[in-house]
Order: C-alpha cells, then structure tokens, then sequence
C-alpha cells in the first residue's frame, strides 16, 4: 500500500507538471506575438502599476519602448516598484537604457478617493502631451464590508466608479492622440454578478463575493458602453479577464493554516503568474491584431463570448447615466 501511495503521489507530481508545462507553452505563443510590437514613442498609463499584474505590464511596455505612467496608491511602493523595473530591465541589457528615467513615471492616484483621481487628472493634462493608452488595471477583491473616502461601497467604488471617472477626465486626451487605446481588467467571475440599480451601494445587503462579481460585470457593461460612444474617434476599448493569476488580489481571504501547504501547490501548479496573467492586457495595449477593434471580450489574447447580462446594452446605458451622477460628472 505503501509503494501504491508512493506510486499515486509521483504521478500526482508529474501530472502537475505536465499541466504547468502545457499552460506555459500556450501562454509562450501569446507572449512571442505581444512582444514583437513595438511602443516607442507611444505613452501608456497602468493603474495599480506597484505590483502583480500592473507591474509586469508595465515591465513589458518598457521593454517595448513605451514611455509609461505608474498610477500607484502609495508612493512608497511605486517607487519600489520603479526599482524592481529598473532592476528587470538591467538584467535583459548589458547597460540599463539611458533614455529609462524619462520613459518611468511616477504618480499617486487613489481610486477610493474621487478627489485624488480629479487631482491625478489634473496632473497628467498638464503635464502630458499625448496618452496613446490606458489601462485600467486596479482593484480589490473581496474585501469585509467598507466604503471610499466618498461613502461608496468599496469594491463598486475602486473597480467600477474610480476607473469609471479616471476614464471620462483622460477621454480627451486620448481623442487628441488618437489612434488610442483603452483596456479595462475584468474576470471571469462577472458571471456570478448583477446590477442591482435599487441597492449599487450594498447598503441593504453585502456578500463580498457578489460585490466583487458586480463590479467586474459593472467593468464589462463600462467598456461595451464606451466602445458604442467611442465610435468613428479612433480610440478603441476592450475589456479582458487576466484568468487566476498569484497575485496580492487575494489578502482579505483567509486560508487555515493546515491548508495553505496544498494550496500553495495548487496554485504554483494551475494558477498563472503576474506575467503570464498580463498577457492579455500587453497584447491589447500593442498588438497591430487588434487595431480598430474596439468593445470586446478578450482572454488569453482571444476574443471570448460573454454572457447575454454583460451585453444588455440598456443596463450598460443606465448604469453609465447612474455612474456619472454618482461620481459627479457635469454636462
């Protein structure tokens, strides 16, 4: 029984590996076909820039000559975050690029805080003369009930609302250097929510769960309906879902310690990394694949279908009418 044990835990292993190996090589395809585009002279902004899949996104768009715009909450770990990209992109050269310190840029922006985004804003009109694309990378995953510096339920307030004003005062910008992009992170785990007009703010009632689903729908909804604006401006928006990816996404789920061991297995084995996990946004922010295409649904560098709540185009009407009073757009 023993050897038996011994026997089904080797093949376990194998199997584990085999899938790890297997998941890599698909991903390895999309990654050669992102990383041939070229970015020079193209300046992308990444929100939530300091770590997991913000970071690794924008290590590649260095890499591809971009100039880009760190969009961080904590200008401690931005800064960090500055050094560990300079540190990557040293050790992929004999001699860190000269021309680096003017393609990093650094900038604090609060997506719980709709002043710190009109502040942000403020900034980057003044001081950028041109924003070829913008991704809208942050969020917060399901975390115990609290709410924005502006009463909002939190994850609505950062996913959805933060991004939602961020994109409406950058429009513009982006319009003026148009041909342009705009990238929105998603997840899969839409399918699990809804828009709730009569409770948005989870005051009646709050499961982290669907809170965090409502809002990555909120995001599908957002882009579909900004495409349907965006028509004959030559800026594109597409939205996206990374897959499961190891990040910090994760710090308000709590893991019994007797568990965290296979978990960590399970998760080396089938959950990807920030880079792996940035695929999708890197190939939509450069590819020449997807020039002109603009309102849809990609994962794995694929277009994907979406569930018919995602594209009611009457919801995504109402709930962009319902965002702008809520974050105080004027007309």
């Amino acid at each position: 029984m023993a050897a038996l044990a011994g026997w089904a835990a080797l093949g376990g292993v194998w199997l584990l590996l085999l899938l790890r190996w297997r998941r890599r090589l698909v991903l390895g395809r999309s990654r050669a076909a992102a990383s041939e585009a070229s970015m020079r002279g193209r300046t992308a902004l990444v929100t939530g820039a300091n770590s997991g899949i913000g970071l690794a996104t924008a290590a590649q768009l260095l890499r591809q000559g971009a100039r880009v715009i760190l969009a961080c909450r904590d200008p401690g770990r931005a800064r960090e975050a500055a050094g560990t990209l300079r540190t990557q992109l040293c050790s992929r050269a004999s001699d860190l690029p000269s021309d680096l310190s003017d393609r990093l840029v650094l900038k604090e922006l609060d997506l719980a805080s709709l002043g710190s985004v009109r502040r942000f804003c403020h900034e980057v009109l003044q001081e950028e003369p041109r924003l070829d694309v913008l991704i809208n990378n942050a969020g917060i995953f399901q975390c115990p009930y609290m709410k924005t510096e502006d009463g909002f339920e939190m994850q609505f307030g950062v996913n959805h609302l933060g991004h939602f004003l961020l994109t409406n005062l950058l429009l513009d910008l982006l319009k003026n250097s148009a041909p342009s992009r705009i990238i929105v992170v998603s997840s899969k785990l839409y399918k699990y929510g809804d828009i709730n007009f009569e409770d948005l703010n989870s005051e009646i009632s709050y499961n982290k769960s669907f809170a965090y689903s409502r809002s990555k729908l909120a995001n599908i909804l957002f882009t579909r309906e900004l495409a349907r604006r965006l028509e004959g401006t030559e800026v594109t928006a597409n939205v996206l879902h990374p897959g499961i990816v190891r990040t910090n996404l994760g710090r308000y789920i709590d893991i019994p310690i007797l568990v965290k061991p296979l978990f960590n297995l399970v998760s080396w084995a089938f959950f990807k990394t920030p880079l792996e996990g940035a695929q999708t946004s890197i190939y939509l922010a450069s590819s020449p694949e997807v020039e002109g295409v603009s309102g849809k649904y990609f994962g794995d560098c694929k277009e994907e279908e979406l569930l018919p709540k995602a594209m009611d185009d009457a919801v995504a009407r109402k709930l962009w009418d319902i965002s702008e009073v809520m974050v105080g757009i004027v007309k």
